[in-house]
């Protein structure tokens, strides 16, 4: 795997993935995404040279930008719809748009935006279903996430405690041994 287009084949050769892709995208949010471990996890079994299950998800992070409509209400409800036509995962449904508040984050001005201030860049990713293809969203790129670094984003520099408990509480080292723990700010890669 050496870039953004293998990670996009790879999900889109695994039908449950595109089948929650398919979900989401029938809801037809604005700035839609499900980031985080869906890609993430995927992409490390992948590595470790074992199979992806859903099952091996935590949840499945919905993520879009809808500034008219911030309430949490509606993120409830859109899980429940999720539910309903996509039962099996438990489906956690966040409005990046009042989502700085409860990061102590400026407001931010879409979906790209939010995704690069989550706590590591190999987890700042997320994929969408457009047409029959796999879009992935990565701010910070994907060179960590298919190198095995696991290190904060910029915007988790300052919050290291977070980070580092995070880490903790995930315990990624024994589900994937090869991954390596750098504490220091991402390397700057050149386009």
């Amino acid at each position: 795997m050496r870039g953004l287009s293998d990670i996009s084949d790879l999900i889109e050769a695994h039908a449950p993935m595109r089948g929650l892709l398919a979900a989401v995208a029938s809801l037809r949010l604005p700035d839609a995404w499900i980031g985080a471990g869906f890609v993430r996890n995927a992409v490390w079994d992948a590595l470790h040279e074992r199979a992806f299950a859903l099952a091996s998800l935590e949840d499945v992070d919905v993520v879009f930008f809808d500034p008219a409509n911030p309430r949490a209400e509606r993120d409830h409800t859109l899980q429940e719809n999720l539910g309903r036509l996509h039962p099996g995962p438990v489906w956690q449904v966040k409005n990046q748009a009042r989502m700085h508040v409860r990061n102590g984050d400026g407001p931010y001005d879409g979906t790209a935006d939010a995704i690069a201030r989550w706590p590591e860049t190999a987890t700042a990713i997320a994929a969408r279903l457009v047409g029959r293809r796999v879009e992935i969203m990565a701010p910070h790129g994907v060179d960590d996430l298919l190198a095995l670094k696991v290190r904060p984003t910029p915007a988790f520099l300052g919050k290291m405690d977070i980070y580092r408990e995070r880490l903790a509480r995930k315990n990624w080292a024994e589900r994937w041994p090869k991954l390596t723990f750098v504490d220091g700010p991402p390397a700057v890669t050149t386009p």
